[in-house]
């Protein structure tokens, strides 16, 4: 593969190990980094080089692709009702079994707008109609077929706390109706799939063991043992296995702080690994997410107060969580703002006391971090995947807009 090199540009790498350039290179081959640096590049045979400043200008700048850690992008079509809506399968308390990956459509619009505005990777999932919506993928925004865009899929559950699960199964003579219901449920769908797993735990054991006297049996001429029975396949509890085991992280919809303290609270009950999407009241209780250790997506915020549990609404959350020593992203929770305006939305919490670097953390490491996706995306470091923007200006300027977009190494926009 021809090694591509772009040299003589600003490079704002978000890696505390390259850290930010004033004038050097990035090379890339085979949709990864293969060197990156200050100063002038080796140059071997076979490369094709692009001279920054020359090809883009004196106020071009490379910075790492974002990334938008929750977002319904495919699920929710551009410009289509129902037919395009994919998001909520408001039809069951538990769809757990339910996968992104088999809603998104790769062909809708926002994935080039989302490209043009220098993001390269998102978080897609279920919404919040159900207090157990189902499993969500990290997947790239450039591709025409779903499987040739996945990072990481599962990358987490969808959880829902608070007024969404009740608006939804309110009036249809069924459960949640209240906030305890929606935690009974969790709680239910959880305990099932520990008994689920202590049972095929059980009869893996039973087969081991089987299968030992079976062949002793053969060997012997003894009668043969009986087989043990295998237990009846459960769909959402197969789900959600890789959750109650640590593997897989549950993401809970939580705004308000009593549903962020509910979902802390399941957390530590079941010992799962987790993260709070939207942490509306979080500015409230900074102090208290930090010393439990809490992760978080703030957002969306450039939105009007359209249901109570916003009424905290604020663009000075993420700066304050952030400064309480919070691990923030920042999300656009597409299409409720459209995708492309994440820079806007990490700006927005700069003017409202947000440190800049910080805020563009919550659009690159962070979020990368806190999917568990970081040693791919999220910063430019070699061996990470080639996903980067160049920039025209700062990209937390609204008059800004990237010139050119690679993801994979692939030129995209």
């Amino acid at each position: 593969m021809k090694t591509t090199i772009i040299k003589n540009i600003p490079i704002y790498s978000m890696s505390p190990s390259v850290g930010d350039i004033d004038r050097g290179f990035i090379a890339f081959c085979d949709g990864k980094i293969t060197g990156i640096g200050p100063g002038e590049p080796s140059l071997p045979e076979g490369r094709e080089v692009i001279d920054g400043q020359k090809a883009f200008g004196p106020d071009a700048a490379i910075y790492p692709g974002f990334i938008d850690g929750h977002t319904h992008l495919g699920l929710c079509e551009d410009s289509l009702g129902f037919e395009g809506d994919d998001v909520n399968e408001a039809t069951d308390p538990c769809t757990a079994q339910l996968r992104a990956i088999d809603a998104i459509n790769p062909l809708d619009r926002c994935f080039e707008e989302a490209r043009a505005g220098g993001i390269t990777c998102v978080a897609a999932g279920p919404g919040s109609a159900n207090p157990i919506g189902g499993q969500i993928a990290a997947i790239k925004t450039a591709g025409k077929r779903i499987d040739d865009m996945i990072v990481t899929a599962p990358v987490a559950m969808k959880f829902a706390l608070g007024e969404n699960p009740k608006n939804v199964y309110h009036g249809k003579n069924q459960a949640p109706e209240t906030r305890m219901a929606t935690a009974s449920i969790i709680r239910e769908y959880l305990q099932k799939t520990k008994k689920y797993d202590q049972a095929w735990n059980k009869y893996r054991i039973a087969l081991d063991k089987y299968n030992r006297e079976l062949e002793k049996a053969r060997a012997t001429g003894d009668d043969e043992p009986d087989e043990p029975s295998e237990p009846e396949y459960d769909a959402k509890c197969d789900a959600l296995l890789p959750v109650i085991r640590g593997e897989l992280p549950a993401h809970f919809h939580a705004h308000r702080a009593d549903d962020i303290f509910t979902a802390i609270r399941i957390a530590r009950e079941f010992g799962l690994r987790f993260s709070i999407v939207h942490c509306t009241d979080g500015a409230a209780i900074a102090d208290i997410l930090a010393a439990e250790g809490v992760t978080a997506f703030s957002g969306p915020t450039l939105s009007d107060r359209s249901k109570p549990e916003l009424r905290s609404l604020s663009f000075e959350t993420p700066g304050i969580l952030d400064r309480a020593g919070v691990l923030i992203g920042i999300t656009t929770d597409h299409p409720v703002i459209p995708l492309q305006y994440l820079p806007l939305c990490a700006a927005l919490a700069v003017r409202a006391g947000m440190d800049k670097k910080a805020a563009l953390r919550a659009i690159t490491i962070n979020p990368a971090k806190i999917l568990g996706i970081d040693s791919r995306v999220g910063s430019l470091e070699i061996g990470k995947d080639a996903d980067f923007a160049v920039w025209l200006g700062d990209p937390l300027n609204v008059m800004s807009r990237p010139a050119a977009v690679w993801i994979n190494g692939k030129k995209e926009a």
